[in-house]
């Protein structure tokens, strides 16, 4: 039977018209290679298998096949079958006007940009042999729609993780696994709309693109203060939730101040509004003891966000939500039956935290990180004594502080060079008040290990 199946080649739509079945079935083909909807060297079926498919008589496609291996179309050799010959495929014509100017959009040489591991470095091998380990240990049921909350493996494994490594009270019960951060905050957004929250405080300094996730959820941002010692959550004006990066603010890389976390934390419970704690990096940290997560405080009125964007890939597509009581099956209501993540990589990634090999991982790449920070820092100390590099304690990217003025100008030239960067006004709120500063926001954790001197050697020469 395995042999039958194997020569009856690919399915194959046609539908033949004109005057007669043969020369319908022909023209059919034909125009099928001519528009290139079969690819010069497929294999066609047989005309057995064809003939069956279409319902007509085996000769009658014999007889197409025979046509068109007269015309150069297709090529029948014994033993390979019926396939489509190696020709220029003519795209059809389309209606005449000035000829489109292609677009080329040049890929810079080096990119500095921030929020992108190193992909080069990605434990492929690792990550392999913990996918091969569970999906053979995974039960048939694992392959179904599931629960929305996601697999009970991995929110089981990511409950005793979080809890040992960044003192995060969780229950598997009250974790909701997203399609990446973007997604939870998405799913936090409508929640917290339906909850009546319609403004939420944001960090003067932040992603653009959180205040675009929220906002499409009709909720409105404003700005925290901003000063010498970071964001001052203490009192948010108006506001029903308040987004924060507590751990390694992004992107001006300091901790929230102790006082700060519990100021927030009491005008949570005073008020009856929610944190949303974003955890974008807080593995990596290297001159000064870990800062655990805000949500220790209080698990009542702090949502954990965390990802694996930093610690293995983007691509991977899975972070989670660590949310209160109150708010549990509501998200997860709102992220419905159907909104799933894929169900392979939420068991490996399982099994490559119950396997520690994820902490290995994140060890190796924390050592690699601070050797490129600390080469960051030379370089400047060097070539650039007036810039001074700050948020450097911990996290993937450091903030170059330039003398006022300059920070256009320095973007311009490192565009000149092939050096994709951000300038720090990218991520200033537009509604801030504080003094704008001029500085770069430079991810030292993005170029593979080879091209990583010659990224700095560029950013060295646009620098004033």
């Amino acid at each position: 039977m395995p042999e039958q199946w194997a020569t009856l080649g690919i399915d194959l739509h046609l539908e033949p018209t004109g005057p007669g079945l043969r020369r319908g079935l022909t023209d059919a083909l034909r125009e099928a290679v001519r528009s290139g909807r079969l690819a010069p060297g497929t294999r066609l079926p047989s005309s057995r298998a064809l003939a069956a498919d279409l319902g007509i008589a085996r000769n009658t496609v014999a007889d197409a096949y025979a046509d068109l291996v007269a015309e150069g179309w297709l090529t029948a050799r014994q033993g390979s079958g019926t396939r489509v010959a190696d020709r220029t495929v003519v795209p059809p014509a389309g209606p005449a006007g000035p000829a489109a100017r292609p677009r080329h959009r040049a890929r810079p040489a080096h990119d500095l940009r921030p929020g992108t591991p190193d992909l080069a470095s990605f434990p492929r091998a690792e990550w392999l042999r913990a996918a091969r380990r569970a999906l053979a240990a995974a039960p048939h049921d694992a392959l179904g729609y599931g629960d929305p909350r996601g697999r009970p493996e991995l929110r089981t494994a990511l409950a005793g993780y979080l809890g040992r490594v960044r003192g995060v009270r969780a229950d598997p019960e009250r974790i909701v696994v997203c399609s990446g951060f973007a997604h939870g905050l998405r799913l936090l957004g409508g929640v917290l709309r339906e909850r009546g929250v319609r403004t939420v405080a944001v960090e003067s300094y932040g992603l653009p693109t959180h205040r675009d996730l929220l906002a499409a959820a009709g909720l409105r941002t404003v700005p925290l203060p901003f000063d010498e010692r970071g964001t001052d959550p203490s009192a948010p004006p108006d506001a029903g939730a308040v987004l924060l990066t507590p751990a390694h603010q992004f992107p001006m890389g300091v901790p929230l101040h102790p006082d700060r976390r519990a100021a927030v934390v009491d005008w949570a419970r005073r008020t009856g509004g929610l944190v949303l704690e974003d955890d974008y990096d807080g593995e990596f940290r290297y001159d000064r003891q870990p800062v655990g997560a805000l949500q220790g405080l209080d698990p009542d009125r702090v949502v954990y966000l965390g990802t694996v964007s930093k610690s293995l890939a983007p691509g991977l597509r899975l972070a989670w939500a660590v949310l209160p009581p109150a708010l549990a099956g509501q998200a997860a209501a709102a992220k419905g039956d159907a909104d799933t993540c894929g169900v392979l990589d939420q068991l490996t990634l399982a099994e490559f935290l119950a396997s520690g090999t994820h902490d290995r991982h994140v060890r190796s790449a924390r050592l690699r990180y601070r050797r490129r920070r600390d080469a960051l820092v030379a370089a400047l100390a060097a070539h650039a004594p007036e810039v001074r590099a700050t948020g450097i304690a911990a996290g993937l990217h450091a903030v170059l502080r330039l003398p006022p003025g300059t920070e256009q100008a320095v973007l311009r030239a490192a565009a000149w060079h092939g050096l994709a960067l951000h300038g720090l006004s990218f991520f200033r709120h537009p509604a801030a008040v504080t003094e704008p500063l001029d500085a770069l926001v430079v991810g030292y954790g993005t170029p593979p290990d080879h091209a990583w001197a010659g990224a700095l050697d560029t950013l060295c020469r646009v620098l004033p």
